[in-house]
């Protein structure tokens, strides 16, 4: 499939480097081009990178009422080198097509998938934010738009890609760990639902938890099976935690938790630094003992936004708090997060295929 450039002209697109005079936020800034192409049942047609702008969808588009949509969430990197570099973006689009399948929606090829994006990227390139810590965050989707008010699969698709300049996550440093609340209140998925797929109505469902949690000064919550008896996932990362003697564990995953890239990344890179990687179902109960006794160290969630969340402390609807090690970030978390963010940023040698090069195409 060729992609078509309907470009702004080049007086009102970004023809300098970005150099932010402040920090960024994390997701709110556009660059001036967006990838778009649509399905009607049979191939995809109207293949192009566009200006960002509106788009027009039909009131009774099957998305908008039946919620049959994904989206991936991926990061580019500015190298010493002054190029710009794709993380594992092969892994979100097979992620993509993962969600796709569950959500009865069209598949893309992987290859396609990273073609559209490294074709958007260099279009856009002067958008890279020229600051520490920056990336440029890349957003795929895809959504149901055929216009009838049945509860079926939608027999029409758009796909499409934005970017987002950001900021780091942590605007002061690596600093501050976060608080999560242990309910029994909310629960994210149910064995044989969606809970695997990066589907918008995972999100929805989650807004509300997300709101409770927060009276409880937590970032988010940390999700349980639907028997209250197994820890999931924490709100939009995976959760893990590390013991004493430098295991760490991660929730084997299932179809009620979404596989992180993430984590994926960190089951393979983790060993070469030291660590023995873990993965199995683990009891609520097993987790708050081997917290109180000491056994467990640190802890956190693994996620695209923010790489590693450190979590100081776990708080309960009656109150009560569970606080990890001495609440701070602990060394081997901090060992971790400096070792992924160094070979994202170029810093160290990435394994094999991690990084890709966006190519300088674009003559426009």
């Amino acid at each position: 499939m060729e992609i078509s450039y309907c470009l702004k002209a080049r007086a009102k697109r970004r023809l300098e480097p970005f150099k932010p005079e402040q920090t960024l936020p994390f997701g709110q800034l556009r660059t001036d081009h967006m990838f778009m192409m649509d399905f009607d049942g049979n191939e995809w047609y109207g293949i192009k990178i566009c200006p960002y702008q509106d788009i027009n969808i039909a009131p009774g588009a099957i998305a908008l009422h039946y919620g049959q949509a994904y989206f991936e969430g991926a990061k580019a990197f500015m190298h010493p080198d002054g190029e710009i570099y794709t993380f594992r973006l092969d892994k979100n689009a097979e992620r993509a097509n993962f969600s796709a399948e569950i959500l009865c929606m069209p598949k893309v090829d992987v290859e396609f998938q990273i073609k559209a994006i490294h074709a958007l990227i260099d279009v856009d390139r002067n958008w890279f934010p020229l600051q520490e810590g920056a990336s440029l965050y890349i957003r795929p989707f895809m959504f149901g738009t055929s216009d009838s008010l049945g509860v079926h699969p939608s027999e029409s698709y758009r796909y499409m890609v934005i970017l987002s300049p950001s900021g780091p996550y942590y605007p002061t440093g690596f600093t501050k760990p976060i608080r999560l609340l242990i309910t029994q209140k909310f629960h994210r998925a149910v064995s044989g639902g969606t809970g695997a797929a990066k589907a918008a109505g995972n999100y929805a469902a989650s807004l509300r938890a997300g709101q409770f949690a927060k009276k409880f000064g937590a970032s988010q919550v940390l999700y349980l099976d639907a028997n209250n008896q197994y820890i999931e996932e924490a709100g939009a990362m995976n959760h893990f935690h590390i013991t004493k003697d430098g295991t760490v564990f991660i929730p084997e995953f299932t179809d009620t938790i979404l596989k992180s890239i993430t984590s994926l990344s960190m089951i393979e890179l983790l060993p070469s630094l030291g660590f023995k990687v873990v993965q199995k179902r683990i009891e609520l109960a097993e987790f708050i003992d081997g917290v109180k006794s000491g056994d467990i160290v640190e802890a956190g969630g693994f996620g695209t936004a923010a790489v590693v969340s450190p979590v100081g402390e776990y708080v309960f609807e009656d109150g009560s708090v569970l606080k990890v090690g001495n609440g701070e970030i602990g060394e081997m978390t901090k060992k971790i997060y400096k070792a992924y963010t160094d070979i994202q940023y170029g810093r160290s040698k990435a394994p094999d295929g991690w990084l890709r090069k966006v190519e300088r195409v674009c003559k426009a």
